[in-house]
């Protein structure tokens, strides 16, 4: 858990974690790897945008360079991010976000991918688990990899993002159309975890993690992609409610050459 144990003060407000913890780590360097090779169709689904380019970037920059079809399904618009409001007006931060999206996934040569937004209100997707199953059935039919947020992050809608994407996997509702053969390999990637969890911490799964290598060009594109969400990044205004979501600490556990995976 996160080093401040203030009474009441959830995990993810909480002071995090500094990535030189993690780097003095030693098992993190010792994980199996996790091949993204021989995969034509892969899904990749985030609970806000951003999501998806800070805890699975660099495997978007590898599946596109390999030639994967990819669909990125963005499950919320992100409009929740500034819980206190913002200089920007909610429907200025949604249009924002998106074109962020955008510039970041070009940044990471992904900029031709499928981009499905389902518009589920940020900070409720818990109480939409069920409809967000019934899309992510349709959507990760007939794909080889599935992609999704760590459903243990301790951040609601990563949760049930999480949830949602495992049950349409592995069970729930039927796609809509018949689909032949295995279904996709499902892995979730940790955003919050970084922030909250200690090395060791016996509350995460390392027994299923897995790395995924980033070449150097790999690992400069994905700090590009990460500079292009200035909303999240950077003020927004001047008060200060307008503070930054993710700091400089926060950022840090992105930029590493290996990205971490739970099977």
């Amino acid at each position: 858990m996160s080093s401040d144990t203030r009474p009441g003060v959830h995990p993810i407000d909480a002071e995090g974690t500094p990535e030189r913890f993690w780097r003095e780590w030693g098992l993190l360097r010792r994980l199996p790897a996790f091949a993204l090779t021989g995969i034509a169709d892969a899904v990749v689904v985030a609970p806000h945008p951003d999501d998806e380019t800070l805890g699975f970037g660099g495997g978007l920059a590898l599946l596109a360079a390999l030639g994967t079809r990819i669909t990125v399904v963005a499950v919320t618009d992100g409009e929740g991010s500034h819980p206190e409001g913002c200089a920007l007006a909610p429907e200025g931060l949604v249009a924002a976000r998106a074109e962020e999206r955008a510039r970041a996934l070009s940044m990471l040569g992904a900029g031709d991918v499928r981009v499905v937004r389902l518009g589920l209100p940020d900070g409720e997707v818990t109480r939409h688990r069920s409809l967000l199953t019934a899309h992510l059935t349709d959507l990760c039919a007939g794909a080889q990899l599935c992609v999704t947020s760590w459903a243990g992050d301790l951040h609601p809608d990563h949760r049930a993002t999480g949830l949602a994407t495992r049950d349409a996997v592995h069970g729930g509702v039927q796609p809509s159309r018949t689909v032949r053969g295995p279904g996709p390999t499902l892995v979730s990637y940790p955003v919050w975890m970084w922030h909250w969890a200690r090395p060791a911490d016996e509350s995460v799964p390392w027994e299923r993690a897995r790395g995924i290598d980033l070449p150097a060009a790999t690992r400069r594109r994905k700090d590009r992609a990460l500079g292009a969400f200035t909303t999240q990044t950077e003020p927004t205004g001047s008060s200060a409610r307008d503070r930054p979501v993710l700091d400089e600490g926060m950022l840090a556990h992105f930029r590493r050459d290996r990205e971490v995976v739970f099977r």
